[in-house]
């Protein structure tokens, strides 16, 4: 009799630390799913960029003040051409994303032109005041540039390089990680 109770305890034992061990593991999966969940979410919402090789075409718009513009205004300067709409959810989403990397590389040469496609003047320049954008904006009610660039979703992207090609597309909103992987590179070529 006492080899079987010999037995039944080193086996309480074994299950004992068995168990322990997998309430351990179970617990630090608990505590790092947040993060890994986090991480791929905000992957996940983020569009990623295609590598493109094409000559920017030409644009001629007029901005909010009621000049003539064109995109080789900025012509030696990395564009991002934003293609939006003030109805459209993914752009409003993106728009403080675009300000916020704009802001930090505005003085590498870099510039954001978001050609808003199709809204009248005042829907547009109420949108800029209330999003706080610095970066310039022009309505396009005859999409001109959607036509130009054969847009056909919004909010689509184009990265121009200093030498009026164009490089990078996506379509969706991005992240800043993203565009700090994918256009950065480009402002220091």
């Amino acid at each position: 009799m006492p080899r079987i109770r010999k037995t039944r305890s080193t086996q309480s034992i074994f299950f004992l630390v068995i168990g322990l061990g997998l309430v351990l593991v179970a617990l630090a999966a608990f505590f790092s799913l947040p993060k890994a969940v986090q991480q791929v979410q905000t992957q996940s919402l983020s569009a990623i960029p295609v590598e493109v090789n094409f000559a920017a075409p030409e644009v001629h718009l007029t901005d909010l003040q009621g000049q003539a513009v064109a995109l080789s205004d900025f012509s030696g300067q990395v564009i991002l051409y934003n293609a939006w709409a003030t109805w459209c959810p993914p752009c409003k989403e993106e728009m403080p994303t675009l300000e916020a990397y704009f802001d930090a590389h505005r003085q590498d040469g870099f510039v954001i032109v978001a050609i808003e496609d199709g809204e009248p003047l005042e829907e547009v320049s109420a949108f800029v005041k209330d999003y706080g954008l610095t970066f310039p904006v022009w309505p396009d009610p005859k999409w001109v540039a959607t036509t130009a660039f054969k847009t056909d979703n919004l909010p689509t992207s184009f990265v121009i390089d200093r030498t009026g090609i164009v490089r990078l597309t996506w379509t969706g909103a991005i992240s800043r990680d993203v565009l700090e992987k994918y256009v950065t590179p480009l402002l220091k070529e």
